[in-house]
């Protein structure tokens, strides 16, 4: 059950990362199909995931040591802890994982798996904001906004929150300012942000305060001022947000919450890692607070030595263990009053900027790669299913059919941008709003 009572105040007047909350955002969406009462859930891996780890592995019997300089692969796994080192199988027949998968394989019906992916970079930031926004920086400076603006901006108008992101970067171009994100590092600077100042000035302060303030905008440079307005605005919306008591929510050290804290392995005195951070994602949604929740679920994956075999599949197991809980977490929670559960109506997308190099360097880690994978579950998406391929030679990426998923020659080279304009699809929004420039991938959903 939402826990908010009044959320039609905040049609009111809500703007807290532009300058309106009412704009040209519904009207770009004149053309658009009936629009679907979707969510969205972004999952990032931070720092270049190792895929023969995790998402796209390869048979160490099949592509032995002997063979590397052929195949320009070395799956490593005889360099892992005894604990890593095997494949692991799912419970969808010919659905197999990397050693490093975690709790995340326990879901592989649940799953799409987009494999011989392309990125284009070697840049972390690159590779990063290429991933959020589906289009290529200009040099290190992102361009278009990310998919869960673009999202927020279509579907999100009614949520105190339409878009929350949590250590992860976020842009705003060009949308509604209701769809940018509002941006903490931890569940306690979201707390902060919700619940009201212990310090509020007495009424008299308050009064000589707006009393300046009025004064101030009488000015002629401030009446001509959009960032004036801007801030005005923020200010007024702020005020709104703080008023809902929304911070309660998230109140993961109170007696209520312990059936959530043992689920995702919080600790409460720990309330910026990701476990706390998928917990609030999905409190964020299912309480009527936002429509689209960007997370870090995993870091420390830039591992270029011998740290490799070590810390990169620890980080990983974490990760996709956090992922793992949230699933599970939204396919037991009602969807309102319906048959459903909160995981049918949400997309959960798991990324990271890169993959690694197939082959250890000459320290015994991995570098950065061009080619990419990343995987979808919930929310319409086609369960236990494994979309396009890498080559069998040094893991290259390669053409998939964007409708049956299918390696082909006549297909095209899967990126961020085909899932994002696949996304957009699904929720029953027929224009391509974030200027993606391609087909969607329309083998992701059922």
């Amino acid at each position: 059950m939402p826990i908010l009572s009044r959320r039609s105040a905040l049609t009111a007047g809500l703007s807290l990362g532009g300058l309106s909350l009412f704009g040209p955002g519904l009207s770009r969406l004149a053309q658009a199909a009936e629009l679907q009462d979707r969510y969205y859930i972004f999952c990032y891996f931070n720092g270049g995931w190792d895929l023969l780890l995790s998402l796209d592995p390869r048979d160490p019997g099949e592509f032995r040591d002997d063979l590397k300089k052929t195949t320009l692969i070395d799956t490593g796994y005889s360099a892992l802890s005894s604990k890593y080192g095997e494949l692991v199988s799912s419970n969808v027949p010919d659905m197999i994982f990397g050693p490093c998968v975690g709790g995340l394989v326990e879901h592989a019906d649940k799953l799409t798996v987009v494999r011989g992916m392309s990125m284009d970079t070697l840049t972390h930031e690159v590779g990063r904001r290429r991933f959020l926004t589906g289009r290529p920086p200009a040099g290190l400076q992102a361009k278009g906004s990310n998919a869960s603006t673009v999202l927020a901006s279509a579907l999100g108008k009614g949520q105190p929150i339409p878009q929350l992101s949590i250590r992860v970067e976020s842009y705003n171009d060009g949308f509604d300012g209701f769809a940018s994100a509002i941006r903490v590092n931890s569940v306690q600077d979201l707390v902060r942000a919700l619940r009201p100042s212990d310090n509020d000035f007495s009424s008299a302060e308050e009064r000589a305060l707006q009393a300046l303030l009025g004064q101030a905008a009488l000015c002629p440079s401030a009446r001509d001022s959009r960032i004036r307005d801007a801030a005005m605005e923020y200010q007024l919306g702020s005020k709104e947000l703080v008023s809902l008591g929304l911070d309660a929510a998230f109140d993961f050290g109170s007696a209520e919450s312990a059936e959530l804290r043992e689920l995702y392995g919080i600790d409460v005195n720990d309330l910026g890692a990701a476990p706390a951070q998928a917990a609030a994602a999905a409190t964020a949604l299912t309480t009527g607070i936002s429509r689209t929740v960007c997370f870090e679920a995993a870091s420390g994956l830039d591992t270029h030595g011998p740290e490799w075999a070590s810390a990169h599949p620890a980080a990983l197991v974490k990760g996709f263990d956090v992922v793992a809980s949230l699933i599970a977490d939204l396919s037991t929670r009602q969807y309102k009053d319906s048959s459903e559960t909160w995981l049918d109506r949400t997309t959960v997308v798991g990324f990271s900027e890169f993959g690694r190099s197939t082959l250890l360097n000459s320290s015994g880690g991995r570098d950065h790669f061009l080619h990419n994978a990343c995987f979808l579950a919930g929310g319409g998406v086609k369960g236990g299913q494994v979309i396009g391929r890498s080559s069998d030679i040094g893991m290259a990426p390669t053409a998939t059919d964007l409708l049956t998923g299918q390696p082909s020659e006549s297909g095209e080279v899967v990126y961020p941008e085909h899932i994002f304009r696949a996304l957009l699809k699904g929720a029953g929004v027929d224009e391509d709003l974030g200027d993606y420039g391609v087909d969607p991938l329309m083998a992701v959903f059922s």
